[in-house]
């Protein structure tokens, strides 16, 4: 990280905005594996993370002189915690890592097993694959350091990532249980995994409504280092249709023609714990279906178009005054909602247990844009 950024912390406009933030600044003075001996420095490039797990890159230097470039993975476990917990076992002090990780060049990639650590300085598992452990000639690794190297320890070298490390591009992150009952060393027949669980992202494969091949399934956490995205024209993206999206059988809006357009912005390309960033048409006469949240939240901000949006009554006490009405709920029944009208400049937000949908009664189409993220 450029040393620039110390001096423009504490000015007020940072202050304000906070240009210069968390992550990006602290993990210079985080504990990492080698730093308990001063020989050790690391230039920390950058930082990404989604849900539970961290992809750290850098460089080592060792007595002042670069020595390998190296990729940390941190994962706090939370997620397997609970897979695990399902089995009524807990997590030892070891984890493990599915890594398929990415160069520059898309085509050039590779896979691998790696062991995670339990730190207790960061509360979480970590592992830092270094490009070689082989220090320079003539000098030798710290005696504090060299007890946490080799394969399978907290600092590792991995041959089939080792030519991709000073070049990451993407990492893809799975994590499964070590395969050994803690504390008693009982081999498991079956180790649970966090792999995003259900998770999958839209691909505009076909313009069939609807269609499952546009549904992706992932089994992994992605963590993209590209630095910046520009769509230079947000309409040239082809969008992926749905018919009678968040409607049951008996609702009175289901039928053929009601297809709702999303345009999927952002995806697996989103860090932390967002799913999602899309735009939506809804045509005149169509509805997305009035659905339940929970474990996320939603964000609309309409951008073009009138329609009507609901929230379950209660949900926001400043919507007393507006039409209470009876509305059919994905998967749940009917429920008593307020009816909202929107227009440019509308904002629909929707937290963990609420309900919410749209409808478009006009004749131009309504258009909006959404965030979901996940809340736990």
């Amino acid at each position: 990280m450029d040393s620039r950024f110390d001096e423009v912390y504490t000015h007020p406009e940072n202050e304000i905005f906070r240009v210069v933030f968390y992550p990006d600044r602290i993990y210079h003075a985080r504990y990492l594996n080698a730093t308990r001996s001063s020989r050790y420095r690391y230039y920390v490039a950058e930082v990404r993370g989604s849900a539970d797990g961290t992809a750290i890159k850098g460089d080592v230097f060792l007595g002042g002189t670069k020595l390998c470039p190296m990729l940390r993975i941190e994962y706090s476990g939370i997620r397997l915690v609970e897979q695990a917990r399902e089995f009524n076992r807990r997590l030892g002090p070891r984890t493990k890592a599915w890594l398929k990780v990415t160069g520059e060049d898309p085509a050039d990639s590779a896979e691998a097993i790696v062991t995670l650590h339990w730190d207790p300085a960061i509360g979480a598992y970590a592992a830092e694959i270094w490009e070689t452990l082989e220090p320079p000639d003539g000098t030798a690794h710290d005696h504090r350091v060299l007890p946490l190297m080799g394969r399978n320890a907290p600092i590792t070298r991995v041959p089939q990532l080792s030519p991709l490390l000073g070049s990451v591009s993407e990492v893809a992150m799975a994590f499964r249980e070590d395969g050994v009952l803690y504390p008693t060393g009982q081999r498991l027949g079956n180790p649970q995994w966090d792999n995003a669980y259900l998770r999958s992202h839209q691909e505009p494969r076909t313009q069939e409504p609807s269609d499952p091949r546009n549904t992706v399934a992932d089994s992994n956490y992605l963590l993209d280092f590209q630095r910046g995205f520009f769509i230079p024209d947000a309409s040239q993206i082809a969008p992926v249709n749905y018919r009678n999206a968040m409607t049951d059988e008996g609702n009175p809006e289901r039928r053929d023609d009601n297809i709702v357009q999303m345009r999927w912005l952002f995806q697996r390309e989103l860090g932390s714990d967002l799913v999602f960033f899309h735009e939506v048409t809804v045509p005149p006469g169509a509805v997305e279906g009035t659905h339940r949240h929970i474990g996320s939240e939603e964000l609309y901000y309409v951008v073009s178009g009138t329609g009507t949006a609901y929230l379950s009554d209660g949900d926001d006490p400043t919507t007393a005054n507006y039409p209470l009405v009876e509305r059919p709920v994905f998967g749940i029944g009917p429920v008593k909602c307020r009816e909202l009208p929107v227009k440019p400049g509308s904002v629909l937000y929707t937290k963990s247990g609420g309900v919410h949908g749209i409808r478009n009664p006009g004749t131009e189409p309504l258009k909006f844009v959404a965030f979901l993220y996940h809340t736990t």
